[in-house]
């Protein structure tokens, strides 16, 4: 067993990237960031002006806003004006009502808010608005991760500034190294008690998903899977209501549903994509509570373990690496055990490099289906010993180095293909 000091800093690390987030994370943290602002200019904003990185921007674009049933950043910006709190972090705008909704729409209208990209280098992270009186200016800078704030200020006020105290992690503290040994030791081996907070991820990623299939959420393709397909074509499977319900839970999310999802790493789909597999799976199998819960804390510790090296946001789709933290899970609930576990990650590596993220929308449903079906086929083949091999592709023998290999492409390697994902998007 870990030693009880790594124990309490890889509980910490989990509680501080597995967290509750009502709407998309991106367009989420600029109001977020909007509301911070305007708390510091202590008054209705005259405008608002708003700069961020080109990944923030091709996240935001194309998503549903919680409680508006309109798309994209200008309706987030208003709305973190008018009713945002920063004390409720990722869920900023859980006050959003019909009378705020319209009031942003006022705002939009008079062109009183400008979005813009950041000049010069940033943080693949970075948001700053700026919020203007006639009298006054406040702005507020988030970077590193979704809900870091990095510099205050009013005036020629400086309130804070901690960018020379960024960590690894971008949060001001270097994460604990991890490795997927270190990942399954404590998943395993931890008392049951220090483990079981993650059965919240459970029950509101769960909730919303089920809250999906009774609504017209996004392109409702969990509820296609589910319905008369799911008799025709899928039949009345484990897999089909694994994919069923993780999709569901993410056409509600995209699809602008006024619900809470937990988050993995800054996103939502992540946290839907490392849960909902391995929950449905247990449920399927019947398999114990104190298992279901090292299943879930052994897929979330992956995806936080993937991410450290790949960054909060990149080229690659988040999917590959929830879907990945999933198959562990889903391969420990089956009986596997370390090597097995390892066998899952290389399939997976195998598989799913590559996959684009071109921006938060509703058909990220479509790529959640997809990376679910594969986190299935590569733990259904772990446990049959059955495992690519580094003759094959950026496989290695070594699964950390897999795992790295993957990020090194998302992270490195597909630079270009950002930029040029950023390009059609915004010129279409």
């Amino acid at each position: 067993m870990l030693p009880v000091e790594i124990r309490k800093e890889i509980i910490s690390l989990i509680n501080r990237e597995v967290v509750p987030a009502m709407g998309c994370t991106e367009p989420v943290a600029v109001s977020l960031c909007t509301a911070k602002a305007v708390e510091i200019l202590g008054s209705h904003p005259q405008s608002i002006k708003v700069r961020l990185s080109p990944n923030v921007l091709k996240n935001a674009m194309g998503v549903g806003i919680p409680g508006t049933g309109m798309i994209g950043l200008p309706i987030a910006v208003a709305l973190g004006a008018i009713i945002g709190k920063s004390e409720y972090g990722l869920e900023v705008l859980k006050n959003t009502t019909p009378e705020a909704v319209a009031a942003g729409q006022k705002m939009i209208q008079e062109e009183r808010i400008k979005v813009e990209l950041k000049e010069g280098a940033c943080d693949m992270l970075y948001i700053e608005v700026e919020a203007l009186s006639t009298d006054d200016r406040a702005v507020a800078v988030i970077s590193g991760s979704h809900t870091n704030f990095v510099s205050l200020k009013r005036n020629d006020e400086v309130l804070c500034d901690n960018t020379a105290s960024l960590g690894t992690d971008g949060a001001g503290t270097s994460d604990i190294e991890l490795t997927l040994q270190r990942v399954w030791d404590f998943a395993t081996e931890s008392p049951i008690e220090e483990l079981s907070f993650i059965l919240k991820a459970r029950d509101l990623n769960k909730a919303v998903a089920e809250e999906s299939l009774k609504g017209e959420w996004g392109h409702c393709l969990g509820r296609i899977i589910s319905g008369d397909a799911r008799n025709k074509v899928f039949g009345d499977t484990t897999f089909a209501r694994m994919v069923s319900y993780t999709s569901a839970a993410c056409d509600a999310r995209m699809g602008g549903a006024k619900i809470p999802v937990m988050s993995n790493s800054g996103s939502g789909n992540q946290g839907i994509a490392s849960t909902l597999p391995v929950v449905v799976y247990a449920e399927e199998a019947k398999v114990s509570e104190e298992r279901l819960v090292r299943a879930l804390v052994l897929s979330h510790l992956t995806v936080i373990y993937i991410k450290q090296s790949l960054g909060r946001l990149s080229a690659l789709c988040g999917c590959v690496v929830a879907s990945t933290g999933s198959s562990c899970g889903v391969t420990y609930l089956m009986g596997g055990g370390y090597n097995e576990i390892a066998m899952a990650v290389k399939n997976m590596v195998a598989n799913l490099t590559g996959v684009i993220c071109d921006g938060a929308k509703p058909s990220c449903s479509l790529k959640l289906a997809s990376a679910v079906s594969t986190a299935l086929f590569s733990a259904v083949m772990a446990m049959e010993h059955r495992c690519v091999t580094s003759l094959e592709g950026i496989v290695d023998d070594d699964v950390d180095k897999s795992i790295r290999n993957l990020t090194s492409i998302g992270s490195e390697g597909m630079q270009q293909t950002d930029k040029m994902i950023l390009s059609i998007m915004t010129n279409k």
